[in-house]
């Protein structure tokens, strides 16, 4: 049977959509744009809109055009977080994650267990240039120690950046680190001592569990809302009955649950904070990875006595070998300059002036533009898999930036047990009692979407499904 015009024209659009041209929650061209763009009437186009749009594919929007679907992968309703009547504890458990991170580098395993981009994934060519750019005209400079607070060049870059954020700062509040690991624990230290109290989002990073773990600290896990993270009222109720030392919170897309905070909500918890003198650590590590490529505010926005410690790198998005974070510890920026100093001395040199040229050159951001629509895209497969292999009952986390989802499983699975199985089939996954202080979420786990072999990963999310139903 021929084709029609307009069913030609269809095809060739979801063909751009298959391809990742436009991706899901992408406004398509307007009609009058696409009749131009394929040389065909305005009546032709606006058919091949509706023959999309019956199909599923598109969805209009009165007064705006038409948008390609977003895949309806998550029930509407969650479970409540879980209680955390238990109170502040000792960090318990963590050693499961030197487990996890020994099979990262095993080719044979594939790694939907670490939070790390996959190499295919990142700019090399590019930063290959600026490396090649500093070691010639720096030669001597990369040579020498590059101590705290950093580099100037790369600190004026993330200073400028920072605006995006509704952060206005000087390049002299920003310290450089070696990740944003490194930022974390040298924040808790500069605010808080051994077996003081934290209060932490639950589920957490578990880097945040061992930052807390290696202070000697103790964690409070308060629930956390998969849509917004915690709330205010949760936050106070544990200020009134803890002594809460310091905060510690991913308000843009958090690891594990990809939650983002409102601007009511992060404003209204800095000020709370303020208020009992509590620092904030902020972790915003995925903050220039949301999906609408819209940049959220951080929390240290509504910074205004220099409370909040914010934390962040290029881990996330230029590749976990970089090591190079920093922080802006606003009040505590002298003990944390101090701390970095007497930690490990020094910044990587080299990497710090490639890294301040590939900013500044424009490559960062060019290259954040397809990453955050390679990362829509592949969440979005991800989570239709699991949907589809998973047993009935199966949740998965709707994320609006990042390269996580986190999945609750039916009553009864048990995620440890899981992990063992899925490693002998060649698949690293994330439990979900790494992202307790008391192990807690054994049913949950955390499933790593920035991995480039689409097709390797649809046939290991395919066979964990299996795994799960044999246990169900």
């Amino acid at each position: 049977m021929t084709k029609t015009l307009y069913e030609d024209v269809a095809g060739q659009i979801a063909q751009q959509i298959e391809d990742g041209v436009y991706s899901p929650g992408d406004r398509l061209p307007g009609v009058r744009k696409l009749s131009q763009q394929f040389g065909v009437s305005l009546a032709t186009a606006v058919e091949a809109c509706q023959l999309l749009e019956d199909r599923g594919i598109i969805r209009a929007r009165p007064r705006s055009g038409f948008y390609v679907q977003e895949p309806d992968a998550t029930p509407v309703e969650w479970q409540k977080p879980e209680s955390t009547e238990d109170g502040p504890t000792l960090v318990t458990g963590q050693a499961r994650v030197l487990e996890l991170i020994s099979h990262h580098s095993d080719p044979a395993i594939l790694p939907l267990g670490t939070a790390v981009p996959d190499a295919e994934l990142l700019p090399l060519t590019a930063l290959d240039r600026c490396f090649g750019h500093a070691r010639r005209v720096h030669k001597n400079r990369i040579a020498s120690y590059d101590f705290p607070p950093g580099h100037e060049s790369l600190r004026v870059q993330i200073a400028r950046r920072m605006a995006d954020a509704g952060c206005h700062i000087s390049p002299d509040d920003v310290v450089i680190t070696g990740g944003c690991q490194e930022s974390l624990s040298l924040s808790l230290r500069a605010v808080a001592s051994p077996g003081d109290v934290i209060a932490i989002e639950s589920p957490t990073f578990y880097g945040i569990l061992q930052a807390i773990e290696s202070q000697g600290m103790r964690a409070l896990e308060l629930p956390t809302e998969p849509g917004g993270g915690i709330h205010p009222e949760t936050l106070e109720n544990a200020i009134n009955r803890w002594p809460i030392q310091a905060c510690v919170a991913m308000p843009n897309y958090g690891n594990p649950l990809g939650h983002l905070a409102s601007n009511e909500r992060k404003e209204a918890t800095v000020k709370l904070l303020a208020d009992h003198g509590i620092p904030l650590i902020e972790d915003d590590v995925y903050g220039e990875l949301g999906f609408s490529g819209d940049r959220p505010w951080a929390a240290k926005a509504w910074d205004t006595d220099g409370g909040v410690l914010y934390c962040s790198s290029f881990s996330k998005t230029l590749g976990s070998g970089m090591r190079i974070g920093w922080a802006v510890p606003g009040r505590f920026r002298d003990q944390l300059t101090y701390l970095k100093y007497a930690t490990n001395q020094a910044a990587p040199t080299l990497q710090t002036l490639a890294l301040a040229r590939f900013l500044d050159q424009g490559g960062y951001d060019r290259y954040l533009r397809r990453i955050r629509r390679i990362y829509q895209r592949q969440v979005n497969r991800v989570a239709r898999g699991i949907q589809e292999h998973f047993p009935k009952g199966t949740r998965v986390s709707r994320p609006r930036g990042g390269f996580v989802l986190w999945v609750e499983l039916p009553e009864h699975a048990n995620t440890l047990n899981l992990q063992q199985e899925a490693l002998a089939e060649g698949i690293s996954i994330a439990p979900g009692p790494l992202f307790s202080s008391t192990e807690r979420f054994q049913r949950y786990l955390r499933v790593n979407c920035g991995v480039a072999d689409a097709d390797r990963v649809d046939a290991a999310i395919a066979r964990l499904g299996r795994l799960t139903r044999q246990r169900s």
